[in-house]
């Protein structure tokens, strides 16, 4: 078993624990890991690009916090909805490699319409 299968376990048996399965509908979960989302970008509001590579102790205690949050609630959708997340982050990559070929993408952020 692989560490995401382990803690997919464990986030079902956590929920199940709590009876909260009634609560975590689709709709409902994406909406929780958006609201996790928010408030990860609450720790960069307001700083600038240098800061946010070197966060104080503090907002990168925060920001650890709010990433568990974000991964937790992406693992407890992905399993409500029967997707292997590595599986189609694996086919997200190849496709995006498609998209930006690194001779035409490298060193610039344009959109791969626009390359």
């Amino acid at each position: 078993m692989t560490e995401l299968e382990r803690l997919r376990e464990q986030l079902r048996d956590f929920a199940a624990a709590r009876d909260w399965d009634q609560f975590h509908s689709p709709k409902n979960l994406a909406m929780a890991l958006a609201v996790e989302a928010g408030e990860l970008l609450e720790t960069f509001q307001w700083l600038t690009e240098e800061q946010s590579r070197k966060l104080a102790p503090e907002a990168l205690a925060a920001a650890s916090e709010e990433v568990a949050d974000v991964l937790l609630y992406l693992v407890r959708l992905s399993d409500q909805l029967g997707i292997d997340p590595i599986a189609a982050a694996s086919r997200k990559l190849l496709a995006n490699a498609e998209k930006y070929p690194a001779d035409k993408a490298r060193g610039n952020s344009k959109k791969y319409t626009e390359l």
